[in-house]
């Protein structure tokens, strides 16, 4: 059984148990799976818990750290812009995905306007900068806290 056969296992399960959309996904380290995921947006009622960021969350948990360096990923859908996110943020260099977002957009899901989004074709999100002194003091206070626990 191939790596994308338990991706699609993973998926099944969350779409057979009504937990979210039909997305599965597992990471791998040194030909072992140490983390599964699958879409739980509508069990948990929380639209992060993508099966991207459900497994990058079971493998950190497995590992015992946020680095992920090292792994594959394995997932049944072209991650979207927040899945590609912690693929970045937890270090994974390889991911392959069975389905593109065309697949994706023709069943429903709208990742296209995320996209279009990010390319400045919409304006879904009005985001300004505000407090910047306040929030660079804060800054300051973490490097220098930082600093001091390091040596």
């Amino acid at each position: 059984m191939s790596f994308m056969d338990e991706a699609l296992k993973e998926a099944y399960n969350g779409i057979n148990a009504g937990d979210g959309g039909p997305f599965g996904c597992v990471i791998v380290k040194d030909g072992k799976i140490v983390g599964k995921g699958h879409n739980r947006v509508l069990l948990n009622k929380d639209p992060t818990c993508h099966g991207e960021i459900e497994a990058i969350r079971d493998a950190c948990k497995n590992l015992g750290t946020h680095n992920l360096e090292g792994c594959e990923l394995y997932t049944t859908a072209e991650p979207c812009p927040m899945c590609l996110g912690g693929i970045l943020w937890s270090n994974i260099k390889n991911a392959f995905y069975g389905c593109n977002r065309k697949d994706t957009n023709e069943i429903g899901f709208r990742d296209d306007k995320f996209y279009d989004y990010l390319d400045g074709k919409n304006d879904l999100l009005k985001i300004s900068e505000m407090e910047r002194e306040k929030c660079l003091e804060l800054f300051k206070d973490y490097t220098e806290n930082e600093k001091s626990q390091r040596y």
